[in-house]
Parts: structure tokens; sequence; C-alpha cells
């Protein structure tokens, strides 16, 4: 049996790249590539030569097998995503579960996530927290922002730059205008940028100063005092 690497790529900074990380994709008999045009550009910078082969949320459930195939027949296989850790907001949950039911050793490397720099920057508690991800665009959005109208632990959202004030605005009309948020932009990148206060404060930071790039917000759980009873 062969096993699987799930390989962290660095969401910003070249240079959070681990040594490991590069060994790994080195020695791997096959990387697994979120988009084989991304991860060849950081191949190049750490001169890994190895072959490349696209996994991605509209054709993993098809690869897939064909993978686990390889692993049983004791090939040694990595996943990367374009950024960050495969399985958090990208594609590397299903593989995972499939290599893991065929009883392939599955190893996770520890390395780069936008969601942690994010919460312990943000001033809001981080010894329990919950992570959310993407939002729903349409269909159960309110829904989903209702049942965390009371959620005690702080939560943690990723949103495109696009929707960033549109979802802050939402998050006030269920979670109050007084509830404290921290937006971190771009971690990790030249431009890396926290902006804290209330959720009416940062909605209107954003609305005179519209955002650019990768965006994580955080957002403090519910007073302990006081339910969230009224939108």
């Amino acid at each position: 049996m062969g096993t699987l690497y799930i390989v962290p790529t660095p969401v910003g900074n070249m240079e959070d790249m681990t040594l490991r990380a590069i060994r790994t994709l080195k020695e791997a008999d096959l990387v697994l590539a979120e988009d084989t045009r991304t991860s060849g550009i950081l191949f190049k910078h750490f001169d890994i030569k190895n072959h490349l082969m696209s996994h991605h949320k509209f054709n993993e459930h098809g690869t897939s097998a064909a993978v686990v195939e390889r692993l049983k027949a004791g090939q040694n296989v990595a996943l990367v995503s374009d950024a960050g850790t495969p399985g958090i907001s990208d594609p590397g949950f299903y593989l995972a579960r499939e290599a893991a039911k065929a009883g392939i050793e599955v190893v996770t490397l520890p390395g780069a996530t936008a969601c942690i720099p994010a919460i312990v920057s943000s001033g809001l508690p981080c010894d329990r927290f919950c992570f959310e991800g993407f939002l729903p665009q349409k269909k159960g959005r309110q829904s989903h922002l209702e049942s965390l109208r009371n959620e005690p632990r702080t939560m943690v959202f990723y949103e495109s730059p696009f929707r960033l004030v549109k979802t802050l605005r939402q998050m006030e009309t269920y979670f109050g205008p007084d509830r404290h948020v921290s937006v971190a932009r771009e971690i990790s990148k030249i431009h890396e940028e926290h902006v804290r206060g209330t959720l009416d404060e940062v909605a209107a930071h954003f609305e005179a100063t519209p955002p650019k790039g990768e965006i994580v917000i955080v957002v403090a759980g519910a007073p302990k005092d006081k339910k969230q009873t009224d939108k």
C-alpha cells in the first residue's frame, strides 16, 4: 500500500513552504493539483520536477477511484490545492475519505492555512472557535446566519471581496451592529491587512474602501449574558 499525503502550500509568501512539503512533493510518485498551472509555478520556484495531474471539485468523484487503485498498488500520492491546506474549503475531503475507507494511510503535513493566522491576529478569543467556511451564496444563507445567532464561540468565515460588505451587513442583522469582528485581508502577502471593530464600523470602512484579495472574517461569539433574540 502507498500513502496519501495532504500537502499545504503557501497562501501568500513562498517562504511559508516547509522543507518537509518540498521533499514530499519531490519524492511522491504522483502529485494531484487543484490547478496544474498554479501548482506549476510553485514547482518551478522550488525546482520540483514531478508529474502533476488535475484533481479539482469538478472531477474529484471521477478521479478518486483511479487514485485509490494507484495507492493500493503501492504508489505514494501527494495532494495540493491552489493555496493552503487541501480539504479546508478546497478539494481533498472526498479523496481522503475514500483512501481511509480502503485502508490506505493518510498523512497530512502541518503548514499554511489562512484561518489560523486570521483568528490569532483578530484579538478575539481563540481558545474555542468554529470554522464556517463560505456561507451559501443564495439558498440557505439567511437561515445559516440565523442558526449562528447565539453561537458562543468565535466564528470564522471565508468570503469573496465582492460580497464582503453585503455579508457584513447581513451579519449585522442577525448578530447586531455592535458585535465585534476582524476582517483579515491578503494573509501572508505584501499588503496583509487586519481591520477590527464592530460589524457596523468595519462594514462602513469597506464601503468607503472597497476590498481586494482573499478575505477571512472573524466574528466574536454571542455574549454570554445576552442572547441575540431580536433581528
